[in-house]
């Protein structure tokens, strides 16, 4: 039980461990970003719906340019007010952008190489129009032509379920006509902090109390992750108090997220209660920082230990929690983004365990990555995150890493930026 999980396993368990919730909900186009589908999302029509133009200028059909230098205006084709009557040999409709292509045209020809005749004001009388010498010969069937379905094909899936909503979905979707889609529940999350020493922000410090700041953060990451968090507070580390809180949480939502006392403490009661009330699947992963991390069930929700340290309690929660809370949401897994970069700073290597320094990515001289670990890597020091934008990877070894050196980086996510 107290081996050192390799992260990959770890991650298995918990995914294997975890099922997405069935439930599911319709929400209008408001509503949706952040929501994660519960079906596919078929289109009902064609976007465009019919050809259209492009630009504003002349409907013709392209052939009659080999023949013909000056055309006939006997139209025009607004967005929303087609031309309704055929575009015959010789003749063009004034057309603007969005507009449908008459019947009859297949080619528009842009209005600045257009040379009109016979227009009073803004009266059509029997206008004729001579295009630029440049339009003749050069101009090709379709051109300037949008046709229909060239963005969406009717009966086309647009999203599949697991997508995560973002901005552009509302708008996808209404372009289909969809007012609403259907997304699976939100997940409940408890959230507790454990400490005697802690003490929420704004009240005086008294002898070897510190400020919680755990829940802070990671209520900020689960909201952005698009779930519903009950806040449990801090819990002093009496066993009882903290029965009653894990009891409580596991009773009101899908997952328990607990930070601090799954280490080896004497007033470290998380695992024991956890044994006690539930089961332990695992404690202790191969990560630096995060190795006193606990993974459970308890009830019917799932049960998640985040060391204290405020750092270990970040990296453990990003890189062990998220994933699973992923899959219990019915999202889509997505692999990271990792980039190999040229390192400026040299940094020893933990002989046993992954190490996620925190460091700043950026552009060299050349254009290509650079990266330069944070010169604070404790695992109480949240400010060093603070000024980061990526983890840097370094796998476990005896020999340190030279300046220099090619590394693995792994970019912060909207979750950390």
């Amino acid at each position: 039980m107290s081996e050192l999980l390799p992260i990959e396993q770890a991650r298995a368990r918990m995914l294997a461990a975890v099922q997405a919730v069935g439930a599911s909900e319709l929400v209008a186009l408001p509503d949706l970003p952040g929501r994660i589908l519960a079906a596919d999302v078929v289109s009902p029509c064609a976007v465009p719906p019919t050809d259209n133009s492009a630009m504003d200028g002349y409907a013709l059909r392209c052939a009659d340019l080999a023949a013909t230098t000056v055309f006939r205006v006997v139209g025009q084709a607004l967005a929303g007010q087609p031309f309704t009557d055929v575009v015959a040999r010789g003749e063009c409709v004034l057309i603007t952008t969005g507009a449908s292509i008459p019947a009859g045209a297949d080619t528009v020809v842009v209005k600045e190489q257009a040379e009109v005749s016979g227009v009073a004001g803004d009266n059509i009388t029997s206008p004729t129009v001579r295009f630029n010498e440049r339009v003749y010969g050069r101009q090709h069937a379709g051109q300037n032509i949008r046709r229909a379905g060239e963005d969406i094909a009717q009966g086309q899936t647009l999203v599949v379920a697991g997508h995560r909503c973002g901005p552009i979905d509302p708008g996808l979707l209404a372009s289909v006509g969809r007012r609403e889609a259907r997304v699976a529940r939100v997940l409940k999350v408890a959230l507790c902090a454990t400490g005697s020493e802690l003490i929420s922000p704004g009240e005086p410090l008294a002898a070897g109390q510190i400020y919680e700041s755990n829940r802070y953060f990671l209520t900020a990451m689960l909201q952005r992750l698009g779930v519903s968090v009950i806040d449990l507070g801090v819990v002093p580390d009496h066993p009882q108090l903290l029965r009653q809180a894990f009891v409580r949480g596991a009773a009101e939502a899908d997952a328990l997220i607990v930070t601090g006392g799954a280490s080896v403490g004497e007033a470290d009661y998380t695992r024991a209660l956890l044994a006690e009330l539930g089961a332990v699947d695992f404690w202790k992963v191969a990560i630096k920082p995060g190795k006193p991390f606990l993974f459970g069930t308890l009830q019917q929700a799932v049960f998640f230990g985040l060391p204290g340290n405020p750092v270990s309690a970040l990296v453990t929660f990003h890189q062990l929690v998220v994933p699973t809370l992923q899959k219990m949401q019915g999202a889509t897994a997505t692999a990271p983004l990792i980039l190999q970069a040229t390192t400026t700073t040299a940094m020893a290597r933990n002989r046993l365990r992954l190490d996620l320094q925190r460091g700043w990515l950026q552009s060299g001289h050349n254009g290509l990555p650079v990266v330069s670990a944070d010169p604070q890597q404790g695992s109480g020091v949240l400010s060093a995150v603070s000024r980061s934008n990526c983890f840097i990877l370094l796998e476990p070894g005896a020999q340190a890493v030279a300046a220099g050196a090619i590394v693995s980086v792994l970019p912060f996510d909207g979750l950390l930026m």
